[in-house]
């Protein structure tokens, strides 16, 4: 054979310089035109519809109204994200029984917020270990059978309200607390904090009462206080709902003005709200986790690791300082 130098060059040389030209055309191909088992990988989540089963414990509380409304706005910015929302109705069975539901309809993520923390423990751990990513909201469970909980420091909130209600009341005084659901940990963790804080002081709580975060059963409990006890300085509850409706039982009687009254929350429209029309003097914000949630559930479920808890900050709002956004808390 011939080529173009004259030279003559052997059968098995030019076999090989073909083989070569080939091996190098193949080689850009592959570089430039990805096999549909690669380009299958690499689109298996684009454009994919994600189901998000959400556990709301009840929808009776605004505070829980407006987690689930910020859920909606955080999850309208991935038109590809649904969300399937249930309400327990504050029905310990019925939130069992809708995160069992959720595992059986194969949805991609679960978000619950807790009516109680025992009794959720065992059907959020059974989802986790059927492989499906479990996002906790505001109440923790038992153990760490789920992939993130998403929730503020209640002991630090509680604690912080204490040493405000301290500075107050200059170290004394009665006190009426009228506490969350104590078998939540939130009820249970804001009770340690303000309890921490007031421990070695003048500061006697002359009335303690469980609430269950309802407005109506706090003012009946302040009805109740009112009538056994002349001298009250001071409403520290649970939440803000709580703190209003023993105002308004306060007010029924004409002590309102006598009483400095403190909640925890902090919505726009529920606690600011109160601080604003002097019916509270104090609160304390827990945020609703329902960005955050999203947030953390979009990284989950393209594969991507998150904190086992995220902890959100807090603000003391008073009337001091309402207008300026609040104190962040320490």
């Amino acid at each position: 054979m011939q080529w173009y130098s004259g030279k003559t060059i052997s059968l098995p040389a030019c076999l090989a310089i073909v083989l070569l030209i080939l091996c190098i055309a193949g080689c850009h191909r592959s570089s430039t035109h990805k096999s549909p088992a690669a380009m299958a990988g690499k689109s298996a989540t684009v454009g994919k519809k994600w189901v998000i089963g959400m556990s709301q414990c009840t929808l009776a509380e605004p505070w829980r109204v407006q987690m689930d409304a910020d859920l909606k706005k955080a999850a309208a910015k991935y038109p590809n994200l649904k969300i399937i929302f249930k309400d327990a109705q504050n029905s310990v069975l019925k939130q069992r029984a809708q995160i069992a539901e959720f595992v059986q309809s194969g949805v991609n993520l679960i978000i619950v917020s807790p009516k109680e923390t025992a009794p959720l423990t065992e059907p959020i751990a059974k989802a986790y270990k059927a492989g499906i990513p479990v996002i906790v909201l505001d109440r923790a469970v038992l153990g760490n059978q789920y992939t993130c909980f998403i929730g503020a420091n209640n002991t630090a909130i509680g604690r912080a309200a204490g040493t405000w209600i301290v500075h107050t009341l200059h170290g004394k005084g009665n006190v009426v607390e009228l506490e969350g659901s104590m078998t939540s940990s939130p009820g249970q963790e804001r009770n340690a904090g303000f309890q921490q804080a007031i421990k070695g002081t003048q500061i006697h709580v002359i009335y303690t009462a469980d609430m269950k975060w309802q407005q109506n059963i706090a003012r009946r409990e302040m009805e109740s206080a009112l009538t056994r006890f002349p001298d009250i300085n001071l409403v520290y509850a649970a939440n803000d709902p709580g703190a209003y409706g023993a105002y308004l039982a306060a007010k029924a009687v004409g002590r309102a003005k006598k009483i400095i009254f403190v909640g925890i929350d902090g919505l726009p429209s529920e606690g600011l709200a109160y601080l604003a029309q002097g019916y509270i003097d104090a609160t304390f914000r827990y945020p609703t986790c329902g960005r955050h949630a999203i947030a953390a559930a979009w990284k989950i479920l393209h594969g991507k690791k998150v904190p086992k808890h995220i902890t959100l900050s807090s603000r003391m709002f008073t009337k001091a300082n309402l207008k300026d956004g609040g104190q962040p808390l320490p």
